[in-house]
């Protein structure tokens, strides 16, 4: 476990934009941006805001966290982007984390247990998709993948298994998702957390490499060159 540091988290994976701060006193503070896509607008200024708040500078950051997806395109772009940036600036670790464990680990810190899906809206009737056993800790069974509501529905009415659903993805595909006998939507854990973000990420070793995990070809062949951490 990383102490005694100062962490700041990046979340743009989904239309919220958030961050998360631990300082090295302990404390913790979450801010929410924006909730309507405007993360190139508001990022910046939003660090730099909370991090004068605090009377921290930038250099004086330890590790960056960020959310590298999946989530929207442009948002990934400018989390990552951002975090490369402060990180490199600052000398400080980058440590990467998904949209989706994010989500499952706030659903098991919220007390959630058993069989649990997490679904990022995908825009173009997609959704991004994981799944995890919530027991002592939230375990992923699978890895991500690209799926589309009425898939998911079939998918789960066919297992017969009970099963919690929690993300952005449910939230906007309530009604076709309502339809799976078995499944319990969770709509209060609707975004990836910034602090649960920065919780997971104090406690991994630095990344060599963080890119956006984009699932789709169209994403992934888009024009956008990450750095390599020396």
């Amino acid at each position: 476990m990383v102490a005694r540091v100062n962490i700041l988290a990046i979340e743009t994976a989904t239309t919220t934009c958030a961050i998360g701060l631990r300082l090295a006193t302990g404390d913790e503070f979450e801010v929410i941006l924006d909730a309507q896509r405007h993360h190139t607008e508001t990022l910046m200024p939003g660090v730099a805001d909370l991090l004068s708040s605090v009377h921290v500078t930038a250099s004086q950051l330890d590790r960056i966290v960020v959310d590298r997806g999946p989530g929207l395109y442009t948002g990934l772009r400018v989390g990552v982007a951002t975090a490369i940036g402060l990180s490199l600036g600052a000398n400080a670790d980058l440590v990467s984390v998904t949209s989706l464990e994010v989500l499952a680990h706030d659903a098991h810190r919220g007390g959630v247990r058993g069989n649990l899906v997490a679904a990022v809206d995908g825009r173009r009737g997609e959704l991004f998709v994981q799944t995890f056993v919530l027991s002592d800790a939230a375990i992923a069974v699978d890895e991500p993948a690209v799926t589309t509501p009425g898939e998911l529905a079939a998918r789960l009415d066919g297992s017969g298994e009970n099963v919690s659903l929690v993300g952005d993805g449910v939230r906007r595909y309530e009604v076709e998702l309502s339809t799976i006998a078995t499944a319990t939507l969770l709509l209060n854990y609707s975004t990836p957390s910034a602090l649960v973000a920065l919780e997971l990420g104090a406690a991994r070793l630095p990344d060599e490499i963080v890119t956006p995990l984009y699932l789709r070809d169209a994403d992934a062949v888009a024009n956008f060159t990450t750095r390599e951490r020396q």
